[in-house]
């Protein structure tokens, strides 16, 4: 086990006025690469909108941290480590004050699933099942991600300028569902359809939050926005987009009039999307989900940000982290032969999902001759009244909903995906007798053991608990009365 942390016990006022930059690198990639999130290979030919890397840099004179958003399904732990050991040699943020997290956009670039090279140790046929018959990260790509990345990061770096910030919370709660159900039989299922008989309700809430921090220069104008909300990024429009953050982003920035970055934050949404399963009309078609979350969630920030009292702080700047190891989930060996058979024969023989995931057993059990076990990094990253809980996983919302209650913090920003990617981890609950659903079978991507939400989550209190949160800023109290207005200050006149 390993602990790193950067912690400096500080006066506030010893603090230099908040520095803030923004940058943001498009990283498209070409026609004809994959779009990642499905189990199998999908091929994009066009563009809607280019991909981003979104980030912020923040310093109170003393220390910085980089909060950095990925139009991206996911990034690796090797592909974010590469990005984060560049990133410090470049500006001297030290890697674990640096903050990676994908939007978990279904249309971006191919980032993940399986690595190159990651199962040239297992036999031929195991091979074609990874690299012909899987989503895969293509190399070119991934050189000009990191590019991306570490140039964004630089830029924002070099843009610091004193700096205002405002800090909030809005609330939307109309565009995103929880998309398991509780179903008659006593699981639970994931996406169980419209009008099935069988649904007696949702399995778990959904976080309406929509947290925003605001930057503004000397001039009053913005720098930049960081925006965290919970819904899966699976509503189009077409590959390759940013998917709804691009709407989010265009949405903000005709509110406020310029054309600044806009850093997105996914928060915990393993089991939240768009889709309402309880809904008895028939779904809209084409990019009207897009518009829609994009454009309520951006509608929702931008309430916050003129509503939310902007302060040169200082607001104080902590960054703890913990790595540990998590033991993987071992499929049955009977499991493992029969998905092994499965896979030699034709997947319309044996149906498309069947085969899907008996490839999925087969390649994790190939994994776990390499790796019975899975390195995972939890950071807690303070800025003022706001502290970010990030985990590399696909977290499910209740575990964020946990820490803003416990953390006592004003803000807790709960992050997904970040500085890596462990695959779905449910709530034990999710993994019990009345559990089950997508989220909870055993593949190659998702397959910690069953405490590992609650591990992750532990970690996180423990870390927010030696911090020193400061409160949000707020209006001054106006001076003692004196007098009213003359004008009003008069009884009825009626002739």
């Amino acid at each position: 086990m390993k602990l790193f942390f950067a912690l400096l016990s500080l006066p506030a006022l010893a603090l230099a006025q908040t520095k803030a930059g923004f940058a943001d690198r498009e990283v498209v990639p070409d026609a004809g690469m994959e779009y990642p999130g499905n189990y199998g290979k999908s091929i994009a030919t066009v563009v809607h909108d280019p991909p981003k890397v979104r980030a912020a840099v923040f310093d109170d004179g003393k220390k910085r941290i980089a909060i950095v958003g990925l139009d991206a399904l996911a990034i690796r732990r090797d592909t974010a480590d590469t990005a984060r050991k560049l990133i410090q040699q470049k500006t001297g943020i030290p890697f674990e004050n640096i903050l990676l997290t994908a939007s978990h956009s279904h249309t971006s670039g191919p980032t993940v699933m399986v690595l190159p090279g990651e199962y040239d140790h297992a036999d031929d046929h195991v091979k074609m099942l990874a690299y012909e018959k899987s989503s895969g990260a293509d190399p070119k790509y991934l050189v000009r991600f990191i590019a991306g990345i570490v140039d964004a990061v630089t830029a924002a770096n070099a843009n610091l300028a004193e700096a205002t910030l405002s800090f909030g919370v809005g609330k939307e709660d109309k565009v995103s569902f929880n998309r398991r159900q509780r179903m008659k039989n006593g699981l639970t299922f994931s996406h169980a359809g419209r009008g099935n008989p069988d649904i007696l309700g949702y399995a778990a809430p959904i976080d309406p939050d929509v947290s925003v921090i605001g930057a503004w220069g000397k001039d009053g104008k913005p720098l930049g926005v960081v925006v965290n909300f919970a819904c899966h990024a699976t509503t189009g429009p077409a590959p390759f987009s940013a998917n709804w953050v691009y709407y989010l982003e265009k949405t903000i920035r005709g509110g406020l009039g310029a054309d600044i970055p806009v850093v997105f934050l996914q928060g915990d949404c393993g089991d939240i999307t768009q889709v309402d399963n309880l809904d008895p009309f028939a779904p809209k078609q084409g990019d009207y989900y897009g518009q829609l979350i994009g454009g309520c969630v951006g509608a929702e920030a931008l309430k916050v940000l003129f509503r939310a009292e902007r302060s040169a702080g200082p607001f104080p700047i902590e960054s703890l982290g913990k790595t540990w190891r998590i033991p993987r989930r071992i499929p049955d060996p009977a499991k493992v032969e029969r998905s092994l058979a499965m896979t030699k024969k034709n997947p319309k023989e044996v149906g498309t999902t069947e085969w899907t995931f008996a490839k999925e057993i087969v390649l994790l059990d190939a994994l776990l001759k390499k790796e019975r076990d899975v390195e995972v990094e939890v950071q807690v990253i303070q800025l003022g009244p706001v502290a970010f809980f990030a985990t590399p996983a696909e977290y499910f919302v209740e575990f964020g909903l946990e820490f803003k209650k416990a953390s006592g913090f004003p803000m807790g920003i709960p992050v997904e995906l970040t500085n890596g990617c462990v695959g779905y981890v449910p709530t034990e609950e999710a993994l019990g007798p009345h559990g089950g659903g997508y989220e909870t079978r055993l593949t190659s991507y998702s397959n910690l053991e069953v405490t590992a939400g609650r591990q992750m989550l532990d970690a996180a209190l423990e870390m927010a608990r030696k911090l020193k949160p400061t409160p949000i800023p707020t209006r001054p109290k106006a001076d003692s009365w004196k007098e009213g207005w003359p004008y009003g200050s008069v009884p009825p006149e009626v002739k």
